[in-house]
């Protein structure tokens, strides 16, 4: 999991004026801000972002083909609308959201991006970052929940937005207890 201030710096440390840039930026954006599992995020196809009672939606299917709907975070929707709008795609709604690009030509293709690729590049931009926390693709449903939670968010709202059937579960994605502070440490006088 990462700290808030580093996965700032992860998403900062983008350069967006590429359709890579772009793409991975919208991607790790979409995983923090929404929970959602590396899985639904690179299944969903262009038409799963949406306008709807005056929002913006993320349509997520999630584990046995649950179909997940949640508002998006103001960040989000710049991250989402900006990979979107600056690379062509909205044309194509029926096609991958996140897509691989082309050898050579650094252009979007049509082809889905593969989940290993996708841990490629996620280990790529946190070295880029200089981020000394190993992290995956899963790191940031952690990072997302316990930052919501850290902010006042509820365990149960938690749960609804990571689209989990218990709260129990959501707890597992929840390091608020992980942390010893230095001051917790110093007591150790010996």
């Amino acid at each position: 999991m990462l700290e808030p201030v580093e996965a700032r710096a992860l998403l900062d440390s983008i350069d967006v004026t590429t359709p890579i840039g772009l793409r991975d930026r919208a991607l790790i954006g979409l995983m923090i801000y929404s929970f959602a599992r590396i899985g639904a995020a690179l299944s969903m196809k262009v038409e799963d972002i949406y306008s709807e009672r005056r929002r913006l939606w993320v349509r997520l299917r999630e584990k046995g083909g649950k179909r997940h709907e949640m508002p998006w975070h103001h960040n989000l929707e710049a991250y989402l609308t900006a990979y979107v709008e600056k690379t062509g795609i909205a044309d194509d709604p029926k096609g991958p959201l996140f897509r691989t690009i082309g050898r050579g030509t650094q252009e979007l293709t049509r082809t889905p991006l593969p989940t290993a690729n996708a841990y490629m590049m996620i280990k790529r931009r946190a070295a880029a970052a200089g981020l000394e926390t190993k992290i995956g693709n899963h790191s940031f449903r952690a990072t997302g929940i316990t930052a919501y939670l850290k902010n006042g968010g509820t365990l149960e709202k938690a749960a609804s937005m990571a689209n989990h059937a218990r709260t129990r579960t959501t707890q597992l994605y929840d390091r608020r207890s992980d942390e010893v502070t230095l001051d917790e440490v110093q007591r150790v006088g010996i």
